[in-house]
């Protein structure tokens, strides 16, 4: 059975993270979070959500229950005119998993596609399985900002198609 471990950006109550027209990255990426969880669940993934602040405790908790993926959720913010999805990775299996996770949110929800990009980032770069951090949408900006607050089931799905994805061309075999 795959372990996919699932980290919502940021904390409820603590560093919220971005926020935009009443809405938090932390609540935003939990209710995705969960969703995503949902859907995995029903086609046997073993899925462990884990939300926290301290970027070493993510990545140990993650490392420490031998994660097979690993996909942190986030809401991005700029300028409130900024908009669209890109997903990063540090790994070459990451970029696989960042490219199909990108496709569907892009192909599902028709948000601008910013692509997937390489990035240094803590909890990507020292979790030990194939790892991205999804951007979803920019929740300072009006139109990612209502399809964050309407479209988390839409969102959640994607993810895990994305991670579906993935996994079949993980499991087929290479001819």
């Amino acid at each position: 059975m795959m372990k996919i471990f699932i980290n919502p950006g940021h904390c409820v109550g603590e560093d919220s993270g971005a926020c935009g027209y009443g809405l938090s990255e932390a609540e935003v990426s939990l209710n995705i979070a969960k969703k995503v969880a949902h859907y995995l669940n029903v086609v046997d993934c073993q899925v462990k959500i884990f939300q926290y602040d301290g970027l070493a405790e993510i990545v140990d908790t993650s490392n420490y229950w031998n994660s097979d993926l690993f996909v942190s959720i986030h809401c991005n913010a700029a300028d409130g005119k900024a908009n669209g999805t890109e997903t990063f990775y540090f790994s070459d299996e990451g970029e696989k998993l960042a490219d199909a996770i990108q496709s569907q949110i892009v192909e599902k929800l028709g948000t601008y596609d910013r692509g997937t990009k390489f990035a240094n980032f803590y909890v990507i770069r020292h979790t030990r399985c194939p790892a991205v951090l999804v951007e979803t949408a920019f929740i300072d900006n009006p139109s990612d900002n209502a399809l964050l607050a309407e479209n988390q089931d839409d969102f959640a799905r994607a993810i895990a198609c994305g991670i579906s994805d993935y996994l079949a061309d993980f499991y087929l075999p290479q001819f």
